[in-house]
C-alpha cells in the first residue's frame, strides 16, 4: 500500500473534482492520505476531510507564512482539533525565510508554540523550512534533541519536502529520529543535492509525499499534482537506492505508519 503524508486536497484547485479524485486513489493502490492543515482558513476543512473519508487523515498547524493567524482563538481551535482520532499531527509548522511574509521571530516563537504543543499530546510534528536550515536545526535540537522536552518521544516528526545538506540530513535522522519528506522535486534533473541525500539516507528514514497540488513529478511538472503520481516518485527513490519499486512501497508504508501511528 502506498501512503501519501502530506496533501493539500483541501485547496481550491481540487474544488471541481474533490470527491471523484479521492474516490479513485483506491484504484491507483493509495491507502491512505494525510491532508496538512497550513492556513487559518484551511483547518476545519482538513478536519471535515478527515471525518468524511475513512483513509483521509489530518494534521492541525498554521505554515510560517501564516503564523500572523495563531490567535491564542486559533491556537486552541488547533488544540481542540488533536483530540479527534482522524488528527494524527502538528503541521505544518516551522520557517521560511525564503518569503518572509512574517518576521523571523514570530515565526521562531510560532514553530516553538505549536511543537510545544504536539509534544505535550505526544505527536509529531510536520515541519515546513525553506531557507533557513540553521534556525530551523537549532530550534529541533533545543525542542527534540538531548534535554529537550520532545527527546523521549518515541516519533518526533518529518522534514517535509527535505532540500538541505547531506550533512543536517544525517543529523535530523540518525541523531534526532525525525524522517525526510520525499516528493516529486527528486525526480527534477536540477535536483543533485537532494537525490544524494536519498542516495545516502536508509529507507528506514523516508516518507512519500506529494504536497498536492504543488510540486508534480517529472513527466508532470508544472501541472497539478496528486497522490495519484507518486509512483514515479517511488521509481526514482528506488533507483537512487538501487532496490525495487516495492521495496520502496513496503519501507515506507510502515514508516508511516509508525510515525503517525496509523491503524
Amino acid at each position: 500500500m502506498i501512503i501519501d503524508t502530506h496533501v493539500h486536497y483541501d485547496d481550491d484547485a481540487f474544488d471541481e473534482d474533490r470527491e471523484a479524485l479521492l474516490l479513485s486513489l483506491a484504484n491507483a493502490g493509495i491507502g491512505a492520505v494525510i491532508d496538512i492543515g497550513s492556513t487559518r482558513e484551511s483547518l476545519p476543512k482538513v478536519l471535515a476531510l478527515a471525518r468524511k473519508y475513512p483513509f483521509v487523515y489530518g494534521a492541525m498547524g498554521l505554515h510560517p507564512d501564516e503564523v500572523g493567524d495563531l490567535t491564542d482563538e486559533t491556537f486552541a481551535e488547533i488544540a481542540n482539533a488533536l483530540a479527534d482520532p482522524k488528527i494524527l499531527a502538528v503541521g505544518e509548522i516551522g520557517l521560511d525565510y525564503y518569503w518572509n511574509k512574517e518576521a523571523k521571530d514570530v515565526q521562531m516563537s510560532a514553530f516553538r508554540r505549536q511543537a510545544l504543543l504536539a509534544i505535550e499530546r505526544g505527536l509529531p510534528i510536520v515541519i515546513h523550512s525553506r531557507e533557513a536550515a540553521k534556525d530551523t536545526l537549532d530550534i529541533v535540537r533545543e525542542l527534540y534533541g538531548p534535554g529537550g522536552p520532545g527527546e523521549k518521544l518515541a516519533q518526533k516528526g518529518v522534514m517535509h519536502c527535505y532540500s538541505y545538506a547531506m550533512e543536517d540530513a544525517r543529523i535530523y535522522t540518525r541523531k534526532l529520529g525525525f524522517y525526510l519528506g520525499i516528493g516529486g522535486v527528486v525526480t527534477f534533473k536540477n535536483a543533485k543535492k537532494l537525490k544524494e541525500v536519498v542516495a545516502d539516507t536508509p529507507l528506514e528514514y523516508l516518507l512519500l509525499e506529494t504536497d498536492c497540488p504543488y510540486l508534480a513529478p517529472v513527466p508532470y511538472r508544472g501541472k497539478r499534482n496528486s497522490s495519484q503520481n507518486l509512483p514515479y516518485i517511488i521509481e526514482e527513490i528506488a533507483a537512487l537506492k538501487g532496490c525495487t519499486p516495492k521495496e520502496v512501497e513496503e519501507a515506507t508504508e510502515a514508516n508511516a505508519r509508525r510515525l503517525f501511528k496509523l491503524p
